[in-house]
């Protein structure tokens, strides 16, 4: 299911990035990274490092939440959604009070 959900994201796969790591698809605006294992810190840094305007974590959909929740901690704005592509989450960071 990694393998499909890679191919059918948008964009090339397998796309390096900065210290010899690879995203696993990207389009000239979007990135996408899918993590089925729960390792969501990894998987958000390497979005947060591709640069791209768009950033979306594919997971299956009881792991949605804390894949939220890691991208909420790292302050990457992006979406979240489960394998099938039927639920969506969009992340915003915090606004910081001035």
């Amino acid at each position: 299911s990694h393998k499909r959900a890679k191919r059918q994201a948008a964009g090339k796969e397998e796309t390096k990035i900065s210290r010899n790591r690879r995203l696993d698809s990207a389009s000239e605006k979007r990135a996408t990274e899918v993590e089925l294992s729960g390792n969501f810190k990894a998987a958000v840094k390497r979005l947060k490092d591709s640069g791209k305007p768009q950033k979306v974590l594919q997971t299956t959909q009881n792991q949605m939440k804390k894949a939220e929740e890691e991208m909420r901690k790292q302050g990457v704005r992006g979406t979240v959604k489960n394998m099938g592509g039927t639920k969506r989450l969009s992340i915003t960071p915090k606004r910081k009070r001035l």
